[in-house]
């Protein structure tokens, strides 16, 4: 099946197609779209995800393993899974740490207050996940973002959403050890999460 193209213009009124979680999901569950797709929605717009070289995938595969050993009881990660960011975006996250366990999640995905910290892997996608996925994760009121910086082998931590943006971000280098806000007594090293 061939890629679908982002919210097409209606020819009548020049206005784009905004797509809602409601529509994409009934898009998904008819077969019309299928994770061969690789696409998310994204504010309403279904975007292609970019594919996956070996370092992103090593590196995914690290910060979900180190993020499952740090939190405990009472929490669940999620790798490349939605989640129910708001009526128009449902993305597909690196990884996700949120309340509960798996079968909280069985009606629907989690939304912004199960969740405690989203990691996207970043290398080409390094832009869009400073800017675009910033602005939908702050907006959303996701407290806690980290950017693993495969192109600078850094970490990037964002912190306390205020409206559309985020007012904290840290870098850290592959030296740095960071406590996530849900887990602060754990101390994590940045070389552990990159390849």
């Amino acid at each position: 099946m061939p890629a679908v193209a982002p919210a097409p213009l209606r020819p009548e009124t020049g206005q784009r197609f905004r797509w809602t979680r409601e529509r994409y999901d009934r898009a998904v569950d008819a077969g019309v779209l299928t994770t061969a797709d690789r696409v998310e929605l994204l504010d309403g717009e279904i975007v292609q995800k970019m594919s996956q070289n070996e370092p992103h995938a090593v590196s995914t595969t690290l910060a979900s393993d180190l993020l499952r050993s740090v939190f405990g009881d009472g929490f669940h990660v999620r790798t490349q899974l939605p989640i129910a960011l708001s009526e128009v975006s449902e993305p597909e996250p690196d990884v996700a740490v949120v309340r509960g366990n798996v079968r909280d999640y069985l009606d629907d995905h989690p939304d912004p207050s199960s969740i405690v910290l989203l990691v996207e892997v970043a290398d080409s996608s390094l832009m869009d996940d400073r800017v675009h996925k910033a602005i939908l994760y702050a907006d959303a009121g996701i407290t806690e973002y980290w950017i693993v910086n495969l192109m600078d082998r850094l970490l990037e931590v964002h912190r306390e959403p205020v409206g559309a943006a985020y007012r904290t971000k840290t870098t850290f280098g592959p030296e740095g050890t960071v406590a996530p806000l849900h887990a602060p007594d754990a101390r994590i090293s940045v070389a552990d999460l990159l390849p």
